[in-house]
């Protein structure tokens, strides 16, 4: 059962400025449930600093809500599994705009496994983890979240076969590329999921450690969005493959698949909205007057809003956005 200061808790997370949570798994298209085994924060906002200690499961300036989850999600090998991400910590809302995340936060999306002795435990730091699904830039030039966006917040993808039986955390990672031209900038929205593989196989994958897997510099991390049409390069490692056959997205999504490459390992706000319902207008239209929180958008050639920025500097990322920045 939730309780009602989780709810509580989460009642404000959808105030910073065009982030997103991963809140919700569905397995072979059955819903498990509002927050079912996820570990999620009570504030939406990213992790920007690789090198940070939170890298692996969130936390920090994203106070994880404890005590965590007691439910522990079964998947079997070779499953269809279905993330949702939304703005707000209640699920979707079809009065913000920016639900299930600002249009211009595109960028790829990842998911990774740490195999673990029970998924209940609460440490996290010293974790080996592996890569079963990633999607970038597709050869039609949309990235893995249009499809997030196209699908109102739900992401499918297939666990591969070859990932041995047991318990493990599920880490979905997804990078807003906005802000990317610099480094500090890459926005990282990261939560995890305590399940279960059964039926599963044989595959000894190798691993790498959060932090440590990415660094400041990787392509993937630092990338200027003005330069399109150009290669991305996925950060980490690649994803595990089972029988020479790597494992993809089996979105449903108007995207086409994924034409971009992957880094090889190394080891190891409050916003106010004035969207209509229906709405996933771009985030160009921010607070018209006043100042705008860190990570808002302060500029842009379509942009009218605030360009004062309340904390941070207004950093410019590409012709048509501008975001402060610490």
């Amino acid at each position: 059962m939730v309780a009602s200061s989780l709810l509580g808790a989460l009642a404000f997370a959808g105030s910073a400025y065009g982030h997103t949570i991963f809140q919700q798994l569905y397995i072979n298209g059955v819903d498990q449930g509002h927050n079912t085994g996820i570990r999620v924060p009570s504030y939406n906002g990213p992790i920007t600093d690789v090198t940070s200690v939170y890298m692996s499961c969130n936390g920090g300036d994203n106070p994880l809500i404890t005590p965590y989850p007691t439910a522990i999600v079964n998947i079997p090998a070779g499953a269809q599994v279905t993330t949702e991400w939304h703005h707000g910590g209640n699920g979707a809302d079809a009065n913000d705009g920016d639900d299930p995340i600002a249009t211009s936060h595109l960028g790829p999306i990842m998911a990774y496994l740490a195999k673990v002795d029970s998924a209940l435990q609460t440490d996290t730091t010293n974790l080996k983890w592996f890569k079963v699904w990633e999607e970038g830039l597709g050869s039609d030039g949309k990235w893995a979240v249009n499809k997030l966006l196209d699908n109102d917040g739900k992401y499918t993808f297939t666990m591969p076969t070859c990932v041995p039986s047991g318990n493990y955390l599920l880490r979905m990672e997804l990078i807003a590329l906005h802000g990317a031209s610099t480094y500090p900038g890459a926005q990282l929205y990261i939560e995890c999921a305590q399940i279960n593989i059964t039926g599963g196989g044989s595959a000894t994958p190798t691993t790498v450690s959060f932090p440590g897997a990415y660094a400041g510099t990787d392509p993937g991390i630092t990338f200027k969005q003005s330069l399109l049409p150009s290669p991305y390069t996925i950060p980490g490692p690649r994803p595990i493959t089972c029988g020479g056959t790597a494992a993809s997205s089996t979105s449903t999504s108007k995207a086409s698949s994924t034409s971009s490459t992957s880094k090889a390992s190394s080891t190891s706000s409050t916003k106010a909205s004035s969207s209509s319902s229906s709405s996933k207008a771009s985030s160009s239209s921010s607070a018209a007057s006043g100042t705008v929180p860190l990570y808002g958008q302060c500029g842009g050639s379509t942009y009218t809003g605030s360009t004062t920025c309340a904390s941070g500097t207004c950093t410019y990322s590409n012709a048509f956005y501008s975001q402060c920045l610490p």
